[in-house]
């Protein structure tokens, strides 16, 4: 077996990894990255902002059931983090809103991963693609590195100062997922990369707290029946303009504020009777908010077209009776549906607070034609994950850091608690936070 002994040994080479490699051999560390993928990037290949809160009382706010460290040191160092991106070359953008209530930066994350990657090989870093960690070494209860083993069976041992876990998350794990997520989490498709998987069991077998327990996951409504062609479909197909429209479980009821966000909403839909629901809208949000941008400078895609030509459950009303002829073999029912948008749109007219409530968007759906979608939740990643502290340092079950190891970006768990303010920002923030305390260490040796 060849062995290799290295100041930082880094899991998994998407955003939080390549980040964290990128600022290491700045930082004059001796490198090398696993990644199980034949490629770099990962998940963050199909991204296009980095944003989260704008301030701390937002970020409480908006997820109040957070790490408080970790939350403050997201919100702290983003900005650090933007001027990171440019510094070594990749434009960010001027800064504009995102969702209600985040601030944050277009960037080509594709340009970013890729630069990255220029400066860790430039650097006298190694990158080994297509290869798996088999695990971590602990020695007297330190992580001393890793075993490894190439697509070729070659088996490769790294002995390193600090290893870094930035696999991405579980999501690619459906046994993970029932566990951590939710008893049906297995049904839903995988809106990212599917080698996000190993992080999570490596670390826990030496000895990584978990949590949080029932914290949920990040992911988007998606039309139901149409299978993902192309990692371009998790944003194409992602139902973003549900905060404008109305959801019905099976049982025909409204059971969440959707104006909250999408990203809430596929959460709750989980909950439901078999995970699915019927997305309406009417004329205005299809011109406004189907048919437009997302977030200001996004390619506009119609998605009601496109779920329609790729086979889904969609339909048009020309009116607000018609919604009362679904097909019966979707199982709703059709004349429950029609009362309950009319009385919707009636207490929306007065002003009259609906059940469950509209905190945002409180106009009618009174505009005809009706446009009709069968929706279900898709997974980008859990908020369940390993315990670190504002250091990126994994955390055992005693509540203190394991010397040697750390872990950023989606492998994480604690900093979301079924709210979400920006995975690309977390693995940005904390993979150069990782980066530091592995220059500590090393500085330190």
């Amino acid at each position: 077996m060849h062995t290799d002994d290295v100041d930082l040994l880094i899991i998994g080479a998407g955003m939080a990894g390549l980040t964290a490699g990128a600022r290491a051999v700045r930082n004059g560390l001796s490198v090398v990255i696993v990644e199980i993928g034949t490629d770099v990037g990962g998940s963050a290949r199909f991204a296009g902002y980095a944003w989260t809160a704008p301030s701390h009382d937002v970020m409480d706010e908006h997820n109040p059931r957070g790490d408080i460290a970790l939350k403050r040191a997201l919100v702290d160092r983003f900005a650090d983090g933007i001027a990171w991106i440019r510094s070594i070359g990749v434009e960010a953008k001027d800064a504009q809103r995102i969702l209600s209530f985040g601030r944050g930066h277009q960037f080509d994350t594709n340009h970013y991963v890729d630069t990255c990657r220029r400066l860790i090989v430039e650097g006298g870093g190694e990158l080994l693609l297509g290869t798996d960690t088999e695990r971590l070494v602990v020695e007297h209860g330190v992580v001393v590195g890793a075993d490894l083993t190439a697509a070729d069976g070659t088996r490769r041992h790294v002995r390193a100062r600090t290893t870094l876990m930035a696999t991405g998350g579980f999501q690619g794990d459906l046994a993970l997922r029932t566990a951590h997520v939710h008893p049906h989490a297995d049904r839903m498709q995988l809106r990212s990369n599917p080698h996000s998987r190993g992080g999570y069991r490596l670390a826990t077998q030496a000895g990584a707290a978990t949590g949080g327990d029932d914290a949920g996951f990040y992911g988007h409504l998606i039309p139901s029946g149409i299978p993902f062609a192309d990692p371009a479909d998790f944003v194409d197909m992602s139902l973003y303009y549900s905060e404008h429209a109305l959801l019905f479980n099976l049982q025909s009821d409204r059971f969440v504020d959707e104006t909250l966000g999408d990203h809430l909403t596929a959460m709750a839909l989980l909950e439901q009777p078999e995970g699915r629901g019927l997305l309406i809208a009417d004329a205005r949000v299809f011109r406004d908010w189907i048919v437009g941008s997302y977030v200001e400078g996004a390619v506009a895609v119609d998605k009601f077209a496109l779920a329609s030509k790729r086979g889904g459950r969609v339909g048009l009303a020309e009116d607000l009776d018609e919604l009362a002829y679904l097909p019966e073999e979707w199982g709703y029912r059709g004349e429950a549906i029609r009362n309950a948008v009319k009385l919707f749109n009636e207490q929306a007219s007065v002003g009259a607070e609906p059940v469950p409530g509209r905190e945002l968007d409180r106009l009618p759906l009174d505009e005809p034609p009706y446009y009709v979608i069968e929706t279900v939740p898709a997974i980008t990643f859990p908020f369940h994950g390993v315990r670190i502290d504002d250091r990126a340092r994994v955390l055992g079950e005693d509540g203190r850091p394991i010397g040697g190891l750390l872990a950023a970006g989606s492998d994480t768990g604690g900093l979301w608690h079924r709210a979400y303010a920006g995975g690309l920002a977390s693995a940005l923030v904390f993979g150069l936070t990782a980066a530091d305390t592995a220059t500590e260490t090393a500085h330190r040796s």
